[in-house]
């Protein structure tokens, strides 16, 4: 009896802790790929149901450990753990002075991350579903997502011109072909903002072997952040108060469009 009584518990606090972190998040159902579909996360501007008007979109790409089909395990870290908070992540664009209100999807891989295929089915699914500025679409992830996002902005110039800008934060080791297609970043473009840890020197070694291949083709085009961390504390670096050289995250992403 009092095992069956646990259960329901355990059951009950499983069920109020996905609601709780889906409450500033709409949950849709993504194809990954002809056979399989998968959740992601999606917040759209305070204004998106008023405003006849298009906005950047921000592809946030998650960690290994939180892939699978429980969408709840996503607002852990990084960018759904601010808005689970009720955050805003709104930004004065550094150039124009304006402000900007984001689209933020967050879709979750049945394992490991999404390959650069399933982004890219990911970005047509949501641009035909919603009002996105093309010219202002941005990827970030951590861990594998950060393996993600390196992987799509390397993986075809196809692909690669659908970036304005990227932000890998301690990037798993990419696919030995794509260690070879960092022209493609350059080609296309894509402004690139790498984080590592001090305490985490194969992620810190990936992230700058990365910068460095691609300002090989353009220089200045990827900038490295050491941070004191190990490989953890996304919720910090994705926290829209952070700044780094007097600007967020978000207001460096702004700064960025593709024409």
């Amino acid at each position: 009896m009092r095992i069956a009584a646990l259960l329901l518990i355990v059951m009950l606090f499983s069920g109020i802790h996905r609601i709780h972190a889906q409450r500033h998040q709409t949950k849709i159902d993504i194809r990954l790929s002809p056979w399989h579909t998968n959740g992601a996360l999606v917040q759209l501007p305070d204004d998106y149901a008023t405003a006849n008007k298009k906005y950047p979109l921000i592809l946030f790409l998650h960690g290994k450990s939180k892939s699978g089909t429980d969408l709840s395990r996503l607002a852990l870290e990084g960018i759904p753990y601010w808005l689970d908070k009720g955050a805003k992540l709104d930004a004065v664009n550094p150039v124009d002075g304006k402000l900007y209100k984001f689209i933020v999807v967050c879709p979750q891989a049945l394992e490991w991350g999404l390959k650069p295929e399933q982004l890219s089915s990911v970005l047509d699914q949501i641009i035909a579903k919603y009002r996105v500025d093309t010219t202002r679409i941005y990827i970030t992830g951590y861990s594998a997502g950060g393996w993600a996002s390196v992987m799509a902005i390397t993986e075809s110039l196809k692909l690669s011109k659908r970036f304005a800008a990227a932000i890998p934060m301690s990037p798993s080791a990419i696919d030995d072909k794509n260690l070879y297609h960092f022209r493609n970043t350059a080609i296309a473009g894509v402004h690139c903002w790498y984080f590592g840890g001090s305490d985490e020197l194969f992620f810190l070694e990936n992230a700058q072997r990365y910068a460095d291949s691609t300002n090989k083709y353009q220089e200045g085009l990827a900038r490295v952040t050491i941070t004191p961390f190990r490989h953890c504390c996304w919720k910090e670096l994705y926290d829209p108060n952070f700044r780094q050289e007097g600007m967020s995250i978000y207001e460096w992403l702004l700064q960025f469009k593709r024409e």
